[in-house]
């Protein structure tokens, strides 16, 4: 942070310390404190009112993200500047989303014609594939196999899931980790003459998926013959070479571009599963919603700016409050995947110690992202998140209409929701939690036992997202927004929120360890891997 924004989150803690953080006293205090702590951005309602930030610690937050140059840096962003800048790479993966037309200049050239002629020649195969022109050596295509890893897996497989309502295609499976587990109970699912394969690796060389690519290659030359594979497989990468090697034809590679990240890249090729069952039209309505949020967040003023609040109450519980963890809780089931969506996106994106400069940082960044849907939750991780030692504030998220609607489930699906951040803000205290045992008949020796056990702290912090339905356009919306959260939280820490070197040194020393592992020899490792090289042969050789 720069001293001026360091400042103020000193301000901020100091009036934190003075004000206390009573979250059930600042609506007592404000009667329209609802009105004054929530915002739309389109159908969706952001409410962070029970959260402790009051008008003065919002307007200190605000005067965080203008010290930082949030305006300035979302500008950059937009107008496709490197800020990238570890690796000297424009972002722009909103460009992914705008409408075919558009102008979007990236080194001094227009990259919507190549844009949309990706999108196009994927709506086209999509359509083919749906329509059944488009078939495999046993006929029309039944069966969709993605095999990626990392954001080619995560974004398609999340998505994919939370649209099931809206599925008209074939059938989608995903494969990703290279536990062999994962590839064969898929393709014991599955029929080879009726199956799609979709290899997502930019570079084509990416170990876990192209470990898998060459499972199923085998598996359908074992089939079918060798010149099934050209019907079979597609390939979204930029890597022809090696695409047409592995026997995919270049008009089934899909590319995309090194200025659209990975776990930023499901607007683009990498979507191409979930376009396949979903459909080109849906795609293109889940792309508008994430555009519409663009619009918004370019827009609209900080005190408005949904991202930008999202932003602000997180680093509020970080930096201010020394919150280590946050909690993502859908209470829509078909967000099942996206809690560990969200993990990518945050923890990838702003877990880093190093500034722009290449200083280390004196203050937290990214905290760890977690959750579950509800109410499973309710039943498993909520008594630590209610009674437990750390407090974690949580997102909850919550459509109005179900998407599969039966008797009363949603109703009560619904008032769960809005229970759960009730009684994390409110508790109970032991003096209530006696009075409770007491009309319940217990005896004062009873009572003055269980109480304390009864008694919750309250005080956690929630945010409530509410949108009418979770279509195509509003799941857009939701990943857009985390995304621009994710953004100017990395720009007031001062971080690059767009590479991930953190994962780089495990891949290079799971290739040194390989030979090892194989038993072609290798160089000595420390006592700890020895030993465990030791033992893992050990057991192998029975």
């Amino acid at each position: 942070m720069n001293p001026v924004v360091h400042a103020t989150i000193d301000l901020l803690k100091t009036y934190r310390a003075e004000q206390g953080d009573d979250i059930g006293s600042l609506f007592a205090e404000d009667g329209a404190r609802f009105d004054n702590f929530s915002a739309k951005c389109g159908d969706l309602l952001l409410d962070y009112s029970k959260t402790a930030i009051d008008q003065r610690a919002k307007s200190l937050l605000l005067d965080v993200a203008r010290e930082a140059g949030v305006e300035a840096r979302r500008e950059d962003m937009f107008a496709g500047a490197s800020i990238n800048v570890t690796e000297g790479r424009a972002v722009h993966h909103m460009a992914l989303r705008m409408p075919s037309g558009s102008e979007v200049m990236i080194d001094g050239q227009n990259v919507m014609k190549d844009v949309t002629a990706v999108r196009d020649a994927m709506a086209a195969f999509a359509n083919g594939v749906r329509c059944g022109s488009v078939k495999g050596g046993g006929g029309v295509l039944t069966d969709i196999v993605n095999i990626g890893i990392g954001g080619s897996d995560l974004g398609p497989a999340m998505a994919t899931l939370a649209l099931a309502p809206y599925h008209d295609g074939p059938r989608v499976h995903f494969v990703s980790n290279i536990d062999g587990a994962d590839i064969l109970e898929t393709l014991a699912r599955v029929d080879a003459g009726t199956t799609l394969f979709v290899i997502a690796s930019k570079t084509f060389t990416t170990q876990e998926t192209m470990t898998n690519a060459r499972t199923a290659r085998n598996w359908v030359v074992e089939k079918l013959g060798e010149g099934a594979v050209a019907d079979h497989f597609v390939a979204l990468s930029t890597a022809l070479d090696k695409t047409a090697e592995f026997g995919i034809r270049d008009d089934r590679a899909f590319g995309f571009w090194d200025w659209v990240g990975g776990r930023y890249s499901v607007w683009s090729a990498i979507g191409l599963s979930l376009m396949l069952a979903i459909g080109p039209e849906n795609f293109d309505d889940f792309l508008a919603g994430a555009h519409a949020v663009d619009e918004h967040f370019c827009t609209m003023p900080l005190e408005e700016n949904v991202p930008v609040l999202m932003a602000l109450v997180g680093i509020y519980h970080r930096n201010v409050c020394g919150y280590d963890a946050k909690a993502v809780l859908p209470y829509d089931n078909h967000l099942a995947r996206f809690p560990a969506y969200l993990q990518q996106l945050d923890m990838e994106s702003n877990g880093k110690g190093v500034t722009f400069d290449g200083e280390q940082v004196d203050w937290q960044t990214g905290p760890i992202v977690w959750g579950e849907p509800g109410t499973n939750g309710q039943h498993a991780f909520y008594q630590l998140i209610h009674q437990g030692t750390s407090v974690i504030p949580a997102d909850f998220l919550v459509a109005a209409e179900a998407n599969n609607a039966i008797g009363d489930h949603h109703e009560k699906l619904i008032a769960n929701a809005f229970a759960q951040t009730e009684a994390l803000m409110r508790g109970k205290s032991v003096e209530h939690a006696a009075e409770e045992l007491r009309k319940a008949g217990k005896s004062e020796a009873e009572i003055e036992r269980l109480a304390p056990h009864k008694a919750f702290p309250g005080n956690r912090p929630t945010c409530t997202f509410l949108y009418p339905k979770l279509t195509p356009h509003m799941l857009g919306m939701l990943i857009a927004l985390y995304e621009h959260k994710v953004f100017v939280q990395g720009t007031i820490w001062r971080i690059n929120s767009f590479d991930q070197w953190g994962v780089e040194l495990g891949k290079e020393l799971a290739g040194e360890l390989l030979p090892r592992i194989l038993g072609e020899g290798g160089e000595t490792r420390n006592a700890s891997t020895e030993g465990l090289l030791a033992a893992f042969k050990s057991m192998r050789n029975g």
